[in-house]
């Protein structure tokens, strides 16, 4: 009993904390050039190209044909 309430509870976490902004998005780093500062990740799901200069991957959606609200 105990193991289906730590389940569920892990569930629900998962829902709040997770980002609705980049679900369907896996960003992939492309280390082939680019420039000295800044990253350049790219989207194996849709296919949208970002540079960022935080060293991390984009945090929103980049892709071309989604509406943003």
């Amino acid at each position: 009993m105990l193991v289906v309430v730590g389940l569920i509870v892990a569930f629900i976490l998962v829902m709040i904390y997770s980002n609705r902004a980049t679900r369907g998005c896996r960003w992939r780093e492309y280390r082939v050039g680019g420039c000295d500062l800044r990253l350049r990740w790219r989207c194996a799901a849709c296919g949208a190209e970002v540079f960022t200069s935080d060293g991390g991957p984009p945090k929103v959606c980049h892709a071309p044909g989604r509406q943003r609200k």
